[in-house]
């Protein structure tokens, strides 16, 4: 799997999700602050929603000190639901329940282990097909509030 890997800093979890997803045989690309200096949060989350929206990239994952930053930035763009996992069980909801296509984890709250737990979750979880009707409400919210532009 391609995936988009942004955060608006480098830290030592970033440089260990990273080097866990190539373990786990998946092609990586940088944004943010792991290929720059300065990377404000929502341009990060912003460079990474579009990777996907433009198929360069599967999924996405971003970080920034709480999580809710990126979040909020990537699930302004149409078609990106960005969900904040905090631990394998919120990951596997998200997975099952919202089909995201952007995986974000805390800076502050996430240790090495935790994150390792939240990837497990993360690829061994499927969309519950049963949802689809959920998603196809969430398009619809887009949808009309993009045509009032």
């Amino acid at each position: 799997m391609r995936i988009a890997v942004g955060s608006d800093e480098r830290t030592k979890l970033t440089d260990f999700v990273i080097e866990e997803l190539k373990r786990r045989g998946h092609t990586v690309k940088l944004y943010g602050a792991l290929v720059r200096d300065v990377a404000p949060w929502p341009d990060v989350a912003l460079e990474v929603a579009e990777s996907i929206l433009k198929k360069e990239a599967d999924e996405g994952i971003l970080f920034c000190w709480t999580g809710t930053g990126v979040t909020i930035a990537a699930n302004k763009v149409p078609g990106i639901r960005a969900a904040l996992c905090s631990s394998g069980e919120i990951a596997k909801g998200a997975r099952k329940w919202n089909k995201p296509n952007i995986l974000v984890m805390s800076l502050s709250e996430t240790t090495e282990e935790k994150a390792k737990e939240i990837l497990d979750a993360w690829f061994s979880t499927d969309f519950d097909p049963s949802e689809e009707e959920n998603i196809k409400r969430l398009e619809e919210i887009e949808r009309r509030f993009l045509r009032k532009e």
